[in-house]
């Protein structure tokens, strides 16, 4: 026979359990993930900043856990965002414009200040090439589709040449240094630190570098789904940053070696690359968005994207 419960019991026992699995709820909501923030990074700024501390400092009051993760290239980190592997990283002004074309949510949230001094073209010390004009017609080599193929496009331009009239090879840094020092080609448009590197190692002389033609800078990404959950985070993020960048305009020797380690690098190398760096890094704004729109403008024009982007669709909510 079954034994019936009085409704005033049936609530007693209720109100008990209730009352006990009340621990295991609150155990439940302790154990709750935080927010995280995964920051991709190759060697440089971004590195010196985790290897300080201070972001996770910032950031821990908030309830974010931070998460690096190495990248050997900036388009590296871009298909990690774009497949929501990292929320944050740094890069070029070229990668995120292929980035975008190909429909990565990417956000632009942060930018240094212009470094036209840290791109240029090399030809070997005794090369007849004197001028811009000269490369009419000579063997040019540089990364395709990056921030030194737009600043080669735009000093052609500047010179009265056009673009037919550069003979371009592709090639990554590393080999095109390789057929730079054979001589299979008469130029070598690079970047920092592989700029510096080749002029101390290799007595490489400058011909032209990007003061007067382009910008250069470098950009700080996240994706537009993070932007809008996390502003505040990202905000903190570009204030450190900037502090690293403060930090180096100030104490270039000290910079100095700690980058040399990083890229492995001799002192003497990283002392010629950060002496002609310019320092400082703000938050994305529309002014700086449409030196973005030029360079894409100037991809598509040359075919190297297959389609007319609007970089502002990548500027994220809240830009100035």
């Amino acid at each position: 026979m079954t034994q019936q419960i009085s409704a005033p019991r049936r609530r007693l026992i209720q109100g008990a359990a209730a009352a006990i699995a009340l621990p295991s709820s609150f155990a439940a909501l302790a154990q709750a993930p935080a927010r995280q923030f995964r920051i991709g990074h190759q060697k440089g700024y971004l590195t010196l900043l985790k290897g300080r501390g201070t972001l996770e400092k910032r950031l821990a009051p908030l309830g974010v856990s931070v998460k690096w993760t190495e990248f050997t290239a900036g388009p590296v980190q871009l298909e990690a965002l774009n497949v929501g592997s990292i929320d944050f990283g740094d890069v070029g002004e070229a990668p995120p414009i292929f980035a975008q074309a190909a429909g990565a949510p990417l956000a632009y949230v942060g930018a240094t200040v212009p470094r036209p001094q840290a791109e240029a073209v090399l030809v070997p010390k005794g090369s007849a090439i004197k001028t811009v004009a000269d490369l009419k017609g000579r063997k040019i080599v540089l990364n395709k589709g990056s921030n030194v193929h737009y600043f080669i496009v735009k000093l052609a331009e500047k010179h009265g040449l056009a673009y037919a009239d550069l003979d371009l090879v592709y090639l990554p840094p590393a080999d095109a240094r390789a057929a730079f020092e054979k001589g299979s080609v008469d130029a070598w448009v690079i970047w920092d630190p592989f700029l510096a590197a080749a002029q101390k190692s290799l007595d490489a002389r400058i011909l032209a570098d990007a003061t007067g033609v382009v910008g250069n800078r470098g950009y700080y990404f996240s994706s537009l789904d993070y932007v809008a959950k996390n502003a505040d985070v990202l905000a903190i993020a570009i204030e450190e940053v900037n502090k690293v960048d403060t930090w180096g305009a100030a104490h270039k020797d000290e910079l100095a070696t700690e980058l040399a380690a990083l890229w492995g690098l001799p002192k003497p190398v990283a002392d010629l690359a950060q002496g002609r760096t310019a320092f400082g890094t703000s938050p994305i704004t529309k002014a700086i968005l449409g030196e973005q729109q030029k360079i894409a403008d100037t991809f598509f024009a040359l075919k190297l994207i297959p389609k007319k982007i609007n970089v502002l669709e990548a500027a994220g909510a809240g830009v100035a």
